[in-house]
């Protein structure tokens, strides 16, 4: 590096573990020991679904269930009724799968979006769940994991809460459109069976990339709390009232007018975005209680297991 461009860096700096778990995503995992280095490879091979098929179970991978080690009736106390609080995406996974057990994918990188392997009712599933906002690295981790569920023949659950892709300038210039791509390409063409539950906000583009109606999972299910909409009321209201005021080309407008105007949007965005809304309208295929979360998933993917195994797709994983 002094040689090529006169610069001075340290090796760890230049391509040390902590660069590729943390910073380019390069490297799926950082481990502080050959020990634990061995640990987490019996781990990956406990997930790679070696299709020990049993004929009363279907060909979706499954093992004797256990409970979850935490009471599902505590995501009562995590999840807020309002969808602005935001709430750890992991403490939803430990109470609705087996053990409270996940074995975490890339966990270092990309933190917006949370991947794992799981399994729910003993049945071998491969989650995404958001942490907020997708960036563009968090898009890139759950193409690839996605794909790895395809071409392991994984059955799929996303957990969605987000209010869409990152924008901005900087995220522009970072291919967030490019990456966003990658990953509704990814569930668009994912052929394992897809499972999608409202637990918070399903806003914009973030809908499609989470495995929308629009993209055709097996049964979309959202909690009480949920809310889908293009935009949250907030964003609509400062969105849609300059939109309207720009296109009354150069007409005053007064103070009280603009705030008629705020109020109808608002009023039109929180009424078509609730629950109850939607699934008056079947844009989903039930309301369901946090706690049942585990056992509908469970009637799901039993009812699955028991159907011919879907044709696979290319089943090709490409490094993100």
């Amino acid at each position: 590096m002094k040689a090529a461009l006169g610069e001075i860096i340290d090796p760890d700096d230049l391509g040390g573990a902590e660069l590729h778990t943390k910073v380019s995503g390069v490297s799926d995992y950082i481990t502080g020991s050959e020990a634990e280095a061995y640990g987490k490879l019996r781990e990956i091979c406990e997930t790679t679904n070696q299709r020990r098929i049993d004929d009363r179970q279907g060909w979706i991978d499954r093992i004797e269930p256990v409970a979850p080690a935490h009471d599902a009736s505590e995501l009562y106390g995590i999840v807020s009724a309002d969808d602005r609080v935001p709430h750890d995406a992991t403490e939803i996974i430990a109470r609705i799968v087996d053990g409270s057990r996940l074995a975490e994918f890339k966990p270092d990188w990309g933190s917006s979006i949370v991947c794992g392997f799981v399994r729910i009712w003993g049945h071998l599933v491969g989650v995404i769940a958001n942490n907020g906002i997708i960036f563009s690295e968090s898009a890139l981790k759950a193409t690839h994991f996605i794909e790895l569920c395809e071409q392991r023949r994984i059955p799929l659950l996303f957990l969605q809460n987000t209010s869409g892709y990152m924008v901005g300038r900087d995220s522009e210039a970072g291919g967030i459109a490019k990456n966003g791509a990658k990953m509704v390409a990814a569930v668009a063409n994912a052929t394992v069976p897809k499972y999608t539950v409202l637990i918070g906000g399903s806003y914009g583009a973030g809908n499609y990339g989470m495995c929308g109606r629009g993209f055709d999972p097996r049964f979309l299910f959202a909690w009480p709390n949920s809310r889908i909409a293009t935009m949250a009321a907030d964003t609509a209201e400062t969105v849609l009232v300059d939109i309207r005021v720009g296109g009354m080309k150069g007409a005053t407008t007064s103070a009280e007018e603009l705030e008629a105007i705020r109020a109808e949007i608002r009023g039109q965005y929180e009424t078509q975005s609730d629950p109850y809304y939607a699934t008056s309208r079947m844009w989903d295929d039930g309301l369901i209680d946090p706690v049942d979360t585990r056992d509908v998933l469970g009637m799901c993917l039993a009812l699955a297991a028991r159907q011919d195994e879907p044709a696979p797709g290319p089943g090709i994983v490409y490094r993100m």
